[in-house]
């Protein structure tokens, strides 16, 4: 007499030979339609920590990063990392990166405002360099001394172009406030006067790698 354990076996075989084969054509399926590519790009294109940066906004970066390692090295500024700051990004999204110039990749990335131009709500984006405008000023920044102010430690910044030669003068600096939120959020952030304002925990970062620093470091605000 057969077992019946061998009875039972023989019976699911078939049923398990068919889901090896359905999963089989799946995964095939899937290979072939270029989801699996997609969705593994989407995944691996990430900044260092849980902070996933799309495919799109990494390409701009290191373009960006590109430039941004030509000018330190023919200004002096510091070659091994530099600030950037992409303000077509929405504001409860990381767009403050710390870039490592020589490694091409992410070192960090944090939330940071953008100026209100004296409105009570700015909708969309208005860049400004006047004093008074209450604006965000597009260009390359020299971070200078710290200091501490109304908003606790602050930077100074030296704006290197047209579109923010005025920085020094309009006080537009570099600080952090507690309406800043230490991670990303589905909605908008505040909104500053035209400094770029960050949370207090990420300032603490950025706090590091400047002092340790033995040349200015570059902060480059673009849209």
């Amino acid at each position: 007499m057969q077992h019946p354990l061998s009875i039972t076996t023989c019976m699911f075989r078939p049923k398990i030979l068919l889901l090896v084969f359905i999963l089989a054509l799946s995964l095939a399926w899937l290979s072939s339609s270029g989801i699996w590519k997609r969705t593994k790009s989407n995944w691996t294109a990430s900044s260092p920590g849980k902070h996933k940066i799309v495919n799109p906004t990494i390409q701009k970066l290191r373009s960006k990063a590109d430039d941004a390692a030509l000018f330190a090295k023919q200004n002096n500024y510091n070659e091994n990392t530099c600030f950037l700051i992409d303000m077509s990004l929405p504001s409860g999204q990381n767009r403050f990166f710390v870039y490592d110039l020589k490694k091409d990749t992410l070192q960090a990335a944090g939330l940071v405002t953008h100026g209100r131009c004296n409105e009570d709500w700015l909708e969309g984006r208005k860049y400004g360099n006047t004093v008074g405008c209450g604006c965000t000023s597009l260009g390359k920044y020299k971070i200078g001394y710290s200091y501490t102010g109304r908003f606790g430690l602050a930077f100074k910044l030296y704006g290197l172009e047209k579109t923010n030669s005025n920085a020094f003068s309009r006080f537009v600096v570099l600080h952090s406030h507690s309406c800043v939120p230490e991670s990303e959020i589905t909605d908008n952030i505040c909104q500053s006067d035209g400094c770029p304002t960050v949370a207090p925990g990420f300032l603490q970062q950025l706090k590091v790698i400047i002092n340790e620093s033995k040349k200015p470091v570059l902060l480059w605000i673009f849209e």
